[in-house]
Order: structure tokens, then C-alpha cells, then sequence
């Protein structure tokens, strides 16, 4: 398993905002200062009050809005999928920090949540992925 924690200016705003994206939550790990957002049974994005945050380490807390900590690359099943979930991000208040990209047998984009956090959204093909095909 893997957990991700990100600081947020807003704990509630960004549940909000990755609940509109269809994210769910494992109620077990939520209170006023940080929400638990399952990406898969495997992965989860723990969303910390910033002030809160900066209590698990001694290092300056990153302004995601002005520098970048992290990229977080989530799967799709599909390119319509990636399309899917970075137009409702957008909707929501994300933005797209850079162009699609599209390699042919892969496809990706990026949107930004509220707090600047950068999350790609990959598709590849699963030919390639399962080694039956090279990429093109």
C-alpha cells in the first residue's frame, strides 16, 4: 500500500473537489484536519491541513502553487477516461498546467487542484503494457 500526503489550505474544499471528481473516502481516517481520498485499494491520498502537515516534519512546508513537490500520475482505462477526469477537474477549479501528450500508445494530461498539486492522468495501451506489442 501506499499513501500519499499532501498539505492543504482547505480540508474540506479539497474533499469537496476530488469527491466531484469521484474520489471516495475511507471515513476511518477523516477528521477536521485531514481527509483519507482511496484512489484504489492500493493507494491513497491523505489531504493534511497545512498547519497540521508541518507537525511531521522540521522542513518548510512547499507551496504547491509555487513550486512543485510532487507529480502524482494516476492510470485510466482509457483516453477517454484521461479526457473524462481532467475535464470534470477543470470544471471543478483545477487547471491544466501543460499540453496533452500523446505518444501514440500512450496518452496523458495534467490538471492542478486547488492547492497547485500536480496530478497526471496516464492511458497506455495494454498491448505495450503486457509486452505483446512495442511501442510505436
Amino acid at each position: 500500500m501506499i499513501f500519499v500526503n499532501l498539505p492543504v489550505a482547505d480540508v474540506q474544499k479539497s474533499r469537496d473537489f476530488f469527491t466531484g471528481l469521484g474520489f471516495g473516502f475511507d471515513e476511518q481516517f477523516c477528521d477536521e484536519n485531514a481527509v483519507c481520498m482511496k484512489v484504489n485499494d492500493q493507494a491513497f491520498a491523505m489531504l493534511i491541513a497545512r498547519d497540521f502537515f508541518a507537525t511531521f516534519t522540521p522542513r518548510p512546508v512547499a507551496d504547491a502553487s509555487a513550486t512543485t513537490e510532487v507529480l502524482v500520475c494516476l492510470s485510466a482505462d482509457s483516453r477517454e477516461d484521461v479526457d473524462a477526469l481532467v475535464r470534470e477537474a477543470l470544471a471543478s477549479g483545477g487547471e491544466e498546467p501543460r499540453e496533452p501528450m500523446d505518444q501514440g500508445f500512450m496518452y496523458g494530461r495534467a490538471f492542478t487542484d486547488l492547492d497547485g498539486h500536480v496530478w497526471e492522468v496516464m492511458w497506455m495501451d495494454p498491448a505495450v503494457v503486457a509486452g505483446e506489442q512495442c511501442p510505436a
